[in-house]
């Protein structure tokens, strides 16, 4: 499938450790021209959500690149996510939502985007219930086979223990926010205890961590860039990742991460960055 090397998810489907992500792109020129050079530097990942508001483009510009690229569906993996405002009893309609406008047949990767509900008050105590009524629904179009497997996004260690303890289909995947300044220890415990993959989103720290001192001089003694760096410091871990760019040329120095590898002091040192800092969402009030 892929042109970088692949996680096995626990439903046997082969996942890239590299996906394009693509908050923040919009329009169909954006859309078409990243995914064009994305496709060029080896990408086979893409990374949607309802709310980012570009599943139809995102869709459209595949079916019209993968030819041109002499590429099938088949060679693609597809991730989307519900929108909170869906969460609980309109969980169906926005699943069905995001497959109509991919249109692309199936969606390898569906997530709850957070465990959350749009409207509702995070210390709401029918969070919980919306969750497990979403899950259900992702867990019966996952058995039409339309989902192809089924995870969870911005969930805390509680959620997830929450949620194994409810579902018959054990979620595949957690996106959450990882970098050297959040190295979520008992998140990543917790879906190695489950056997759940653990993929990293905002690996650059929203891109504050581009200029971070110990960064720029580990890039320096490896002569690579600090985005390279960053991400190369996730998938040595084995945790996919997936940058966002407009910018061709940022697109494929993004993908050239597996023709390095950082020494063990320089990952301890990267490591040792971690302080618990969100630069994205805290999910861990919601109830």
């Amino acid at each position: 499938m892929s042109s970088t090397p692949p996680v096995l998810l626990n439903t046997g489907l082969p996942m890239p450790l590299l996906g394009l992500g693509t908050y923040k792109l919009v329009g169909r020129e954006e859309v078409y021209g990243a995914v064009d050079a994305a496709l060029v530097a080896g990408y086979r990942a893409f990374d949607s959500a309802a709310v980012y508001r570009n599943e139809a483009e995102l869709g459209r510009a595949l079916k019209e690149l993968l030819p041109k690229h002499g590429l099938t569906r088949e060679d693609v993996f597809i991730t989307s996510k519900l929108g909170p405002k869906d969460q609980g009893e309109k969980a169906m309609e926005g699943a069905l939502h995001s497959l109509s406008q991919l249109d692309l047949g199936y969606i390898d990767l569906y997530l709850i985007h957070w465990p959350g509900t749009q409207g509702l008050d995070v210390t709401d105590q029918r969070n919980p219930g919306n969750r497990a009524h979403s899950w259900a629904t992702l867990e019966e179009l996952h058995a039409q086979g339309k989902l192809k497997a089924i995870g969870v996004s911005n969930y805390t260690p509680a959620h997830m223990r929450e949620l194994m303890q409810s579902c018959k289909v054990p979620p595949a995947l957690l996106q959450v926010e990882f970098h050297p300044k959040l190295c979520q220890t008992e998140l990543r415990k917790v879906c190695q205890e489950y056997g759940v993959c653990f993929q990293a989103y905002s690996s650059l720290g929203q891109g504050e961590l581009v200029t971070d001192p110990v960064v720029l001089e580990v890039a320096k003694n490896c002569e690579r860039t600090p985005g390279q760096v960053l991400l190369r410091w996730a998938v040595q871990q084995d945790v996919p990742v997936l940058p966002k760019s407009s910018k061709p040329d940022r697109i494929k120095d993004n993908a050239r991460l597996f023709d390095f590898t950082l020494s063990d002091a320089d990952m301890d040192r990267l490591s040792a960055l971690d302080c618990g800092q969100k630069y994205c969402w805290d999910s861990s009030e919601v109830a």
